[in-house]
């Protein structure tokens, strides 16, 4: 628990021993110690502003792609679904669009516009400010070839532009600075692209006819490896329908590990570890996990 922290009990849309479990696709997780839903920016700069500076800040979009142990989390959550969704036309060809907004509706919209390559966002299954913050991609598109610049927030409460030249960008991951987070984008898009609502439909029945939509998943567990597919080296290495407790290997897609009802955080992250050292034993092939960890082990 945190101590001693001078933010108000009654403000409004703070929870204390908020349970994780609610607020990430996997359906796990333990309590934050702190779970706040700002109204408006300013409201959410107040916040950091009362917040200690010793504790750690957390943000969280549609809670994919996230791991929460089952010991919770000691800092504050911030929850960004409410805030920061709009999208508006910058130009002709630019888009403005919200940390906040799910990347299925910045699909949708662009498309709407006749604005592209943009229907590849409908294959990540979070919001604009979690695929900035891991370069999210999908149907071979990436998230930072169409950025040309990003608003962020800093733990001071600052509000500061910038460009992807103050970022190391490379396949799932986006180094910057330190204590920043991601509050909008302005995308660019090609100058003649014929968009259309047909392809960007045909993208989304092939995800749900390869992936187990609707299941509680992260989506991919692991980023591919060069010139390979997770999927197809954990498949190979005969992990599809592995389960440890209530976690399992999707027999659908096997870069996808689903919680099949009971699951817990332990049983999911011991099943990525298994997956990750028999794969690395049959295939001589170090994978690398997408889907980030945080929280506590339990007492």
């Amino acid at each position: 628990m945190i101590a001693g922290n001078p933010i108000a009990n009654d403000r409004s849309g703070l929870r204390r021993n908020e349970p994780m479990s609610r607020h990430t696709s996997w359906r796990v997780g333990g309590p934050a110690d702190l779970y706040f839903e700002p109204e408006t920016l300013e409201d959410l700069q107040r916040f950091l502003e009362e917040l200690e500076a010793g504790i750690a800040v957390y943000w969280v979009g549609l809670g994919s792609n996230l791991l929460v142990r089952d010991g919770g989390i000691r800092g504050a959550v911030i929850a960004t679904t409410g805030l920061f969704n709009t999208i508006e036309r910058a130009g002709e060809y630019r888009v403005n669009v919200g940390s906040g907004v799910p990347c299925t509706r910045l699909a949708r919209r662009a498309v709407q516009w006749g604005l592209g390559p943009a229907e590849f966002f409908a294959g990540i299954p979070g919001t604009v400010g979690g695929a900035l913050t891991m370069n999210a991609g999908a149907f071979g598109g990436e998230t930072w070839e169409r950025v040309r610049s990003v608003k962020v927030l800093t733990r001071a409460g600052e509000v500061l532009s910038r460009t992807p030249d103050d970022y190391v960008i490379d396949y799932r991951s986006v180094n910057g600075p330190d204590n920043e987070w991601f509050i909008e984008a302005e995308f660019a898009f090609e100058e003649g692209y014929r968009a259309s609502m047909e392809s960007l439909k045909q993208m989304v029945k092939e995800r749900k006819a390869s992936q187990p939509i609707g299941l509680p998943s992260c989506g991919s567990v692991f980023r591919n490896p060069p010139g390979d597919h997770a999927g197809r080296l954990i498949e190979a290495a005969g992990l599809k329908g592995f389960r440890r407790g209530g976690a399992e290997v999707s027999p659908k897609h096997a870069n996808f590990i689903i919680n099949t009802g009971a699951a817990t955080a332990a049983d999911i992250e011991a099943t990525i570890e298994h997956v990750r050292v028999t794969v690395a034993r049959e295939a001589d092939v170090h994978l690398v996990a997408e889907v980030r960890i945080i929280g506590e082990l339990p007492r």
